[in-house]
């Protein structure tokens, strides 16, 4: 791990600590991170020097077992959360799944989990999934994100949100929402997918339940990389485990027949650990043990108004869709356009990487650690090109991809 002695200026000291091709303006942080450099060189060394020589002792001489207590420390710093709260490990969807399940136990009374029309897929997937499952007669109540604060009763068991919306980059008021929820009775899960390592987070400050995120986004531990989950101490030794994996156990070499879960955190481990993947956040994290969340979301910000600046002067015909103000967005930039998947297409075949979400949304991660001021101005001339040139009219953008 670098030590962290100077404090690094984003961007300026931070691109350089990137992998990034020449010819290519990234602006898709907010799907898949950027490669550190230091990547490459850490999982060389777990493949070659930790697995390689030490075998299966490595579990034990290079830490693979604590791995998910330890990375997740270091995640909780950049959300708010104090030390041993997160544990880290599988995907995002079954952490989801596990805060979602843990939070209907605790709520027993109640059988509606509110959420809102611009939450990821995935998540109400999962929570259509569980409450088939348990078949207690629970609903899942969707309203649109504007009126999230006023459905808000004493009949709700869980408030379910994404922060910041993956397609619009709205972002909820978690202080707000969360306080409201508690002073009724609801208990909080929050998705940070789009939050962490893109803005402050303050977990604990706020009174959250629960909370999961992923770390291939802005986080930049790549494709594929482990999710965490972070529960409340106050919740800690009672949250049920309802994935009650052998890692979860309180003693997992005793070999028990039955299941007993362990205190605190720990018990919402599930499976063996992705020591390789890890291997790589942890890298990641050398760069965030160094930089400082309230400048990185400083200069989210103003890079966000200069592209919005940029693109209503250029191009009219691409629509807002994120909003203006700084309190209500998150670290992406979406506008909508009718032709908007064909012009991504032109846009990524000149250099200008983003990407688009069903139906109609162009979107555009703003990722301070490598992208600035030049990136965003180079950007927007060439969004002005193809749109107003209708380069994207062109048959061989008209091509649908599997991943968009």
């Amino acid at each position: 791990m670098i030590e962290a002695k100077t404090q690094l200026r984003v961007y300026d000291d931070t691109k350089a600590m990137f992998h990034l091709p020449a010819d290519v303006i990234y602006l898709d942080g907010n799907s898949l991170g950027a490669l550190p450099l230091g990547v490459a060189e850490r999982v060389a060394q777990v493949i070659t020097a930790e697995w390689g020589d030490e075998l299966i002792r490595a579990w034990n001489s290079a830490g693979w077992y604590v791995q998910p207590r330890r990375v997740g420390d270091r995640i909780a710093r950049l959300i708010g959360a104090a030390p041993g709260t997160v544990m880290i490990g599988d995907t995002l969807s079954l952490k989801v799944y596990q805060a979602l399940a843990a939070a209907l136990e605790m709520n027993q009374e109640r059988k509606v989990v509110l959420s809102d029309t611009g939450n990821f897929p995935t998540d109400l997937y999962m929570a259509e999934g569980l409450i088939a499952t348990l078949g207690r007669g629970h609903q899942l109540r969707l309203v649109a994100p504007e009126e999230v604060e006023p459905s808000l009763s004493d009949d709700i068991a869980v408030l379910y949100l994404t922060e910041v919306d993956y397609r619009t980059g709205r972002r909820h008021d978690m202080r707000t929402l969360t306080a409201k929820a508690r002073a009724l009775g609801i208990v909080t899960v929050w998705d940070l997918a789009h939050s962490a390592g893109a803005l402050p987070v303050d977990l604990a400050g706020v009174g959250a339940d629960f909370a999961a995120g992923c770390t291939y986004k802005y986080l930049n531990a790549g494709p594929g990389a482990p999710a965490f989950l972070y529960v409340a101490p106050r919740h800690a030794d009672q949250a049920r485990a309802a994935l009650s994996g052998w890692m979860g156990h309180a003693k997992p070499f005793a070999f028990d027949l039955g299941y007993r879960p362990a205190g605190g955190v720990e018990r919402m481990r599930v499976g063996t650990p992705p020591v390789l993947a890890m291997a790589a956040l942890e890298a990641s994290l050398d760069i965030w043990d160094r930089v400082d969340m309230g400048e990185v979301r400083a200069r989210s910000l103003a890079l966000g108004d200069l592209l919005i600046a940029e693109i209503a002067r250029r191009c009219p015909s691409l629509r807002l869709v994120t909003p203006r103000a700084h309190a209500q967005r998150g670290s992406q930039v979406s506008f909508a356009f009718a032709g908007g998947y064909a012009a991504m297409q032109a846009l990524i075949a000149r250099g200008v990487i983003g990407d688009f979400r069903a139906p109609d949304i162009m979107r555009f991660g703003i990722t301070p650690l490598y992208i600035g001021e030049a990136e965003v101005l180079k950007a927007a001339e060439i969004i002005e090109e193809v749109i107003n040139g209708e380069v994207w009219r062109r048959p061989e953008y008209q091509v649908v991809n599997a991943v968009t």
